[in-house]
């Protein structure tokens, strides 16, 4: 049985179940070409099919690490930070975003917007999906909507998420890597039709960097 120390922790936040942590380049969206130390938190139930990190839905795989020495290396290496998953809402980012915040660094999250909304952030990516949908609250929060393409019918899925986001929300549209070949001259002319929308590549795999 866990440690009921740990257990309450975990349940405060002041322990997650980290992944992996890593230094690299944004491969996708706004920020894209961005230098940045990414913190994959472990735990997901929303279950997409395409998901190409399925190792991270199981929490209990992924060891209750302290936030202290997440924050210390995150703040080493880079001055944005974006915090992903697995879903990282399905625990509380209050105390790690406010110790990352007093580091003074950029505070970036990845979200489906399934779970409450906390945490403090610069700016925050919402990518819903289908099978799990997005809180109401989570709408007003999104600086950026990335929905990803794996056949016509999510654009129109697109469009009602876009209409429920803040009118200053930047509008993306990826291809799932799988059909990328498939979908991505789809996405161009829906774009071009619809230029709202933005075209969102996964540049890190075409680079091949994490």
């Amino acid at each position: 049985m866990a440690d009921p120390t740990v257990l309450e922790a975990v349940e405060k936040g002041t322990m997650l179940p980290l992944m992996e942590e890593f230094y690299t380049i944004q491969g996708e969206g706004y920020h894209k070409g961005t230098a940045a130390y990414f913190i994959r938190i472990g735990g997901c139930d929303v279950g997409c099919h395409w998901c190409d990190v399925k190792e991270s839905w199981d929490a209990d795989l992924h060891p209750a690490t302290a936030i202290d020495p997440i924050v210390k290396n995150a703040s080493t290496y880079s001055e944005t930070i974006v915090i992903t998953g697995g879903e990282p809402l399905m625990w509380n980012m209050e105390p790690l975003t406010k110790a990352l915040k007093e580091k003074g660094v950029s505070t970036h999250i990845e979200t489906s917007g399934a779970y409450p909304f906390t945490g403090r952030w610069d700016w925050v990516c919402l990518s819903p999906k289908k099978n799990k949908l997005p809180l109401p609250e989570i709408y007003p929060h999104a600086d950026e909507l990335k929905v990803i393409v794996y056949n016509k019918h999510d654009l129109l899925f697109a469009e009602e998420q876009a209409s429920k986001v803040n009118e200053n929300c930047e509008l993306y549209l990826q291809p799932e890597w799988s059909v990328r070949d498939k979908v991505t001259p789809l996405i161009v002319d829906y774009v071009m039709a619809h230029p709202k929308w933005k075209v969102s590549l996964q540049t890190h795999k075409y680079l091949n960097i994490p």
